[in-house]
């Protein structure tokens, strides 16, 4: 099986049973902030475009790229649907011309013309907009697994498709926590190496889980080229101010051969590139080949800040040019809010009472003729969940409060943009506070600003987390399940004195009270074992 890199989580796939395509990103995306990295843009797109197979994991458009999947890829390819609990991306899929779908069952193996893949879906609230995904190969001569941001939960039924000969997992997952958080600087500095080193440790325990001998680290990072966002990069440990959440390829292959995976160990990493090709077979990786001599690779990651630089000046044009198509904010924006988003709330019990309260949305950048701006030009909204309704902010206590440019909303509005973590969040084109902990509640509810999703997640409210088993770890009789995603604590679960840690997503939970201490709710049930 012979594998091509194609940038961030994107790989071509040559076996035995046709040709796959997956996740093709290339063109800036969440408000022209990322960018994938290293550069992509050169490869022949209209020849990798013309594929068997087309797989897309999940909606996110730094794996759903539009423009790359309307203009480059042949609409006769097959297109390996992950089972969702909405049909929202094969509608986005049928809206560019693809037509031929083959459903799938997640976790069930399917065989079509000599290929033997499965697909395993997540579902739950935090996977991705509405679901996430992960793809298993099996063509006879070797056997993978893309991984990408799907982080699921059960591993050994994971390896029931068999053993993987090749793994290609995430190790540099994204989220605005805390670069755009509102905290002295040295405090911002230690939850980013935090959060670095939990990337690094969540990639290693599947690496270590799934027990492939060839690794290839994917899904991550992307580059800020944009001036205003040049800051965020990863530019190693000591980089920019140190506040990025970004480690790159280059460093986890490091950290990997630092832990002792190296040529010639049962597991060892690769170097995927943009263009990078190897053959993949029974327990092996062959003739990998780089499209850039070794010192040229060597300095895209060594010397990294003026690769950047030169990458940004190229990228400048499409960055401006989606710049230029954001909307002007419009007199009525709080009506069109209120409008669209009102109905919602009421549709969100366990959202809004999960939030509890208002929450305070700062609009900068507006024109005077806005009703409620001030001399700033900034309207300040308040979304008071606990009232279900939107309003001019009225001086009261927020726990939680958002300054974002007033064009970002505009645009969201103008479009209809269901998943705001999908364009507005992630973009970390804005600046935030908060008192106390991180909401989950919160931001789930701005995924979910259509009809459709939003029961989907209210239904998955009522019918998650605790199944009433109990396990024991360490003295304590504690539920089975993590009331966050229902990891199994069994072989997530850590304690140390009273406090849990679920190692899936390092959410802590205070055993002798039951409180979560990473997010409002989700409470746990625990009890001391009496010696």
């Amino acid at each position: 099986m012979r594998v091509t890199g194609v940038g961030h989580a994107g790989m071509r796939f040559e076996t035995a049973g046709g040709s796959v395509l997956c996740d093709p990103w290339v063109n800036p995306t969440f408000f022209a902030s990322w960018v994938p990295f290293p550069d992509n843009t050169a490869l022949a797109w209209s020849e990798l475009g013309k594929t068997d197979y087309l797989y897309v994991s999940h909606l996110h458009r730094d794996h759903f790229d539009a423009d790359n999947l309307r203009a480059h890829v042949s609409k006769d390819a097959r297109v390996l649907l992950p089972d969702y609990p909405t049909d929202e991306l094969e509608h986005e899929l049928r809206d560019l011309g693809f037509r031929h779908f083959v459903r799938t069952e997640t976790g069930v193996p399917v065989e079509l013309d000599g290929l033997r893949f499965m697909i395993t879906s997540l579902k739950g609230p935090g996977d991705g907009p509405i679901g996430d995904s992960a793809l298993s190969l099996d063509d006879g001569t070797a056997r993978v697994v893309n991984q990408n941001d799907a982080h699921p939960l059960d591993i050994p039924k994971l390896l029931e498709f068999g053993a993987y000969d090749a793994h290609f997992t995430q190790f540099s997952g994204a989220i605005w926590w805390p670069m755009v958080y509102d905290l002295p600087k040295a405090a911002k500095r230690e939850f980013a190496r935090r959060k670095r080193i939990g990337q690094e440790d969540r990639a290693m325990r599947y690496i270590r889980e799934v027990g492939a001998p060839h690794i290839f680290p994917t899904a991550g990072p992307p580059c800020f080229l944009d001036d205003d966002l040049f800051r965020w990069n990863g530019l190693g440990y000591d980089g920019v101010e140190g506040e990025s959440i970004f480690t790159d390829q280059w460093e986890f292959l490091g950290r990997m051969r630092e832990l002792g995976h190296s040529a010639g160990s049962d597991q060892q990493g690769h170097l995927l590139l943009p263009g990078t090709t190897a053959e993949i077979g029974h327990g092996t990786v062959e003739n990998l080949a780089h499209p850039l001599p070794d010192d040229e690779v060597e300095r895209i990651f060594v010397d990294k800040e003026r690769y950047l630089r030169d990458f940004a000046e190229r990228a400048r044009p499409a960055i401006e040019a989606q710049k230029a198509r954001w909307a002007t904010p419009q007199p009525d924006i709080l009506t069109r809010l209120k409008e669209w988003i009102e109905p919602l709330m009421k549709r969100a019990d366990h959202m809004c009472d999960g939030i509890g309260g208002p929450v305070r949305m700062d609009l900068t950048g507006m024109p005077a003729t806005v009703p409620g701006v001030d001399a700033d030009g900034v309207l300040p909204l308040a979304f008071d969940f606990s009232a279900r309704e939107i309003r001019i902010y009225d001086g009261e206590q927020a726990r939680y409060r958002w300054t974002v440019p007033g064009t970002l909303v505009a645009t969201n509005v103008a479009t209809g943009e269901v998943d705001w973590s999908n364009s507005l969040f992630l973009s970390v084109r804005f600046a935030a506070s908060r008192v106390g902990q991180y909401n989950e509640y919160l931001y789930t509810f701005f995924k979910c600003l259509s009809e459709e999703r939003m029961d989907y997640v209210e239904n998955w409210y009522d019918a998650q987390n605790d199944d009433g088993r109990d396990i024991e770890i360490d003295g304590w009789k504690v539920q089975a399940r993590c009331p966050h995603l229902s990891a199994d604590l069994s072989k997530f679960g850590s304690v140390d004195g009273e406090v849990l840690t679920c190692t899936l997503h390092n959410w802590k939970f205070n055993l002798a009270t039951g409180r979560c201490l990473t997010s409002a709710g989700h409470e746990i049930r625990a009890e001391k074992i009496d010696d």
